[in-house]
């Protein structure tokens, strides 16, 4: 008998960068992620909340810039957005109502990284 794979969470997401270096500034120093460690000049890890973000230059099929997009849950989304921009973050869409939920209003609001691939924040308000 033979068992069905199955997935569970995601345990890494790789955003393809210019420079491992900036990149690492802007998502350890600006948006305050947790490092983990560096595999050479080349690859770095942090840490969001349990799932590993790897910051690489383009391997393979990469391209710069042109990654899906994070979305990061933040409990006041205005104010960090706000905050975020002032520590260097290049705002892309200010903190906006995106849907009505039966039980909350999700909010959701975008960063761009140095190398323009999109951060979103996202607040479930209730």
């Amino acid at each position: 008998m033979s068992k069905d794979p199955k997935l569970s969470s995601i345990r890494q997401i790789a955003v393809t960068v210019s420079s491992v270096e900036a990149a690492l500034k802007f998502y350890r120093d600006v948006l305050g992620i947790p490092f983990l460690f560096s595999a050479g000049p080349d690859l770095a890890f942090l840490d969001a909340g349990g799932v590993r973000l790897m910051l690489t230059t383009p391997q393979g099929t990469g391209s710069i810039g042109h990654n899906s997009i994070l979305y990061f849950a933040v409990s006041d989304i205005v104010a960090t957005h706000a905050a975020l921009v002032t520590r260097g973050a290049t705002s892309e869409r200010a903190p906006a109502l995106t849907a009505r939920m039966p039980d909350h209003e999700l909010w959701t609001g975008f960063l761009k990284d140095p190398d323009g691939n999109l951060v979103g924040l996202m607040e479930e308000k209730r």
